[in-house]
């Protein structure tokens, strides 16, 4: 309780020397101020905004840029390659689907061949073509001979 009476007194005095200070400097230099005071709207006033100055590109002569420019020219080489990676990116998925395209087309081609092939190749047709050539199909089952190996 005692610190905060004590600050509560040091900022009241404080807050009395200061407004002393001011009004002496008001009595003493009244015509200073005024003219200061235009000093600085016109100073306002005559340095143009952000965008302007973007626009006018008067902040590239700026000590700020200047001394960075090393770290710009990373930054844009930066967005540069994220640019060339967004291109390379499409190109990739176009060979993708063209690769798609011709691999629907070849498997295609495969199932019309074998369905042709099994056509073909079933065994009444394998009769009717073998038949002038004297070849018959055997009425009787067939039998497996096995023959056991001796060791």
């Amino acid at each position: 309780m005692l610190n905060l009476e004590l600050l509560k007194e040091m900022s009241i005095n404080e807050y009395i020397e200061r407004s002393k200070e001011t009004e002496e400097e008001e009595v003493v230099q009244p015509v200073e101020k005024k003219v200061k005071s235009k000093k600085t709207t016109t100073s306002k006033n005559s340095k143009p905004n952000a965008l302007a100055q973007i626009l006018n590109g008067e902040f590239l002569t700026r000590e700020f840029v200047l001394n960075n420019l090393s770290f710009i020219f990373f930054i844009i080489f930066l967005l540069l390659l994220i640019v060339g990676k967004g291109y390379y990116g499409k190109q990739l998925s176009k060979d993708v689907e063209k690769t798609q395209v011709e691999l629907d087309e070849k498997t295609a081609e495969y199932i019309e061949s074998k369905a042709r092939l099994e056509i073909m190749t079933r065994r009444f047709r394998l009769v009717e073509r073998l038949g002038p050539k004297g070849l018959k199909e055997t009425q009787n089952n067939t039998k497996v001979i096995r023959v056991k190996k001796e060791d």
